[in-house]
């Protein structure tokens, strides 16, 4: 770890704070985690933080391209569906416990931030009982059962929505929001459109189909209904006129472009199994279709942007349904089934795209969701908490 001679705001000194982070599974947890390690380099530049993931799942080859180092755990998901088989899984979370009670023995954190995820419960659980306090950072509408089994042991709870009181208890919340990509904000220097918050200097690339841009994300490995509709939606889109950025993720690229060139490769709709220029495709965009993870949600909140969110099914407690209906019954942003998203998806869109009145509405209640600073405000909670423990 880098350190400097920069006095410490934990300690007043050259020796910062150290903080175990853990949690993953998904970038949904693996993003926050990494935001909120960031923020507490910049607030405490001597800070020593270390994360706690689960072996083979995607933080152990992200946290470390992020510059943190992280011990991997050989905690695993209880199987649901044959509870006969989890044995072994019993077994792991054992061993999980006794190793990362030797970490913590070692490493002496101050703090245990808690993101979600098997590797945090091991790890906060661990953590709690051998009297380190412990932060826990809920991403979405409705509780993980990681964060719920460990309320009681928190002694602070970061919250993304209103109404959490019907999972955990009052007094430990703090409504914080989710971190997201520090690269999103707008750039300086960009004038906005008062209506829809969009870039009047477009990006470099060209920009074809008539003035209203639709971007349609998945995520990096894609959105089968979500694909499937655009797919059938390309005559509507092409003759619609409008300019369409298609983000189908890697697991459909080959398919939906073979569905673009079927269609004549239209000139109005960019096909692309991945983006690295999202803040400049958000910018640019009228009206965002994208699924209702955490993390997508309070990127759209923080640049206000006009959305049409199709939840998944296939994740657990149907979360992003949850998280939705927060913005819908805000009148924030508009909700497609996903077993109706064949049929009304792409017909919903470009009737909105082209109700700029509606647009600016949603564009003004989806702002008014917006916690800007996340990261920063949950790093100074665990700051705030880490004084606690000296």
């Amino acid at each position: 770890m880098q350190t400097n001679n920069t006095s410490s705001p934990l300690h007043g000194g050259i020796r910062g704070g150290r903080y175990l982070i853990s949690g993953g599974g998904t970038g949904g947890h693996i993003f926050p985690a990494i935001s909120i390690a960031n923020a507490l380099k910049e607030l405490d530049p001597n800070a020593e933080i270390l994360f706690v993931g689960a072996l083979g799942r995607m933080e152990m080859e992200r946290v470390p391209q992020a510059g943190y180092r992280i011990v991997g755990l050989p905690v695993r998901g209880f199987n649901r569906a044959q509870p006969w088989k989890n044995f072994s899984v019993l077994v792991d979370l054992a061993k999980s416990i006794r190793q990362v009670k030797k970490i913590i023995r070692d490493f002496r954190p101050d703090v245990g931030v808690g993101v979600g995820g098997y590797a945090s419960g091991a790890a906060m659980w661990a953590a709690a009982n051998m009297g380190i306090p412990i932060l826990l950072q809920e991403q979405n509408g409705f509780a993980g059962v990681t964060n719920k089994i460990l309320k009681n042991k928190a002694s602070k709870i970061c919250v993304a929505y209103e109404g959490m009181e019907r999972f955990f208890p009052a007094d430990k919340l703090i409504l914080t929001g989710n971190p997201v990509r520090q690269n999103l904000k707008p750039h300086p220097g960009r004038v906005l459109r008062p209506s829809t918050g969009r870039s009047i200097e477009r990006s470099s690339s060209p920009h074809k189909g008539g003035d209203k841009y639709l971007l349609i994300i998945g995520g990096s490995l894609g959105a089968r209904t979500i694909n499937e509709a655009v797919a059938a939606g390309i005559p509507a889109l092409q003759k619609a006129g409008v300019h369409v950025v298609w983000q189908t993720g890697k697991t459909y690229f080959e398919k939906c472009k073979a569905a673009w060139e079927a269609a004549g490769k239209p000139a109005n709709i960019e096909v692309h199994d991945f983006l690295s220029d999202m803040p400049d495709q958000y910018a640019n965009a009228d009206l965002v279709i994208s699924r209702a993870g955490a993390s997508s949600i309070s990127e759209l909140c923080l640049l206000g942007k006009p959305a049409i969110l199709v939840p998944s099914p296939n994740v657990a407690e149907d979360h992003q349904t949850h998280n939705a209906m927060a913005l819908v019954n805000k009148k924030a942003a508009v909700l497609v089934k996903d077993c109706e998203a064949a049929e009304k998806l792409i017909p919903a869109a470009l009737e909105l795209i082209h109700d700029d009145q509606r647009l600016e509405a949603l564009h003004t209640n989806i702002l008014r969701l917006a916690q800007p600073d996340s990261a920063k405000r949950i790093a100074e909670e665990v700051i705030a908490l880490a004084k606690t423990h000296l």
